[in-house]
């Protein structure tokens, strides 16, 4: 059974991207374009990691990691978050609710991969 990744940006070139780095990894991708979709998406189903921008409209990506920690099902899904936001206060926030790893865009697709190789369950 594969390995499924959800993948929240707001930008279609950057998922498209990285949907192609995960699927040639062998992981099923599930994709939404910001936090209210990705909310909208969880039902349950088995995430072995989400990766989430940050700046997105509707619902940010650190609003997002707050509600989906709020879910039985994903309280403990691993989270990395792709963004261009590199300021230590942002990353200490995407820790205190959750993320375990933070990834500053540009990220070149190798380098998410062995972040989601690492976290993946």
């Amino acid at each position: 059974m594969s390995k499924t990744v959800m993948l929240v940006d707001d930008s279609a070139t950057v998922r498209q991207i990285m949907r192609v780095a995960m699927e040639r990894s062998g992981y099923t991708v599930i994709e939404a374009a910001d936090g209210e979709e990705a909310l909208e998406l969880l039902d349950g189903r088995r995430l072995s990691v989400v990766v989430c921008d940050v700046a997105m409209p509707r619902l940010d990506g650190l609003s997002f990691l707050k509600a989906m920690r709020t879910k039985q099902d994903y309280r403990f899904t691993p989270v990395v978050m792709l963004t261009t936001e590199s300021r230590p206060e942002r990353k200490q926030e995407g820790r205190d609710n959750g993320a375990q790893a933070w990834a500053t865009k540009p990220c070149p697709p190798s380098q998410l991969m062995d972040i989601i190789k690492r976290l993946a369950v």
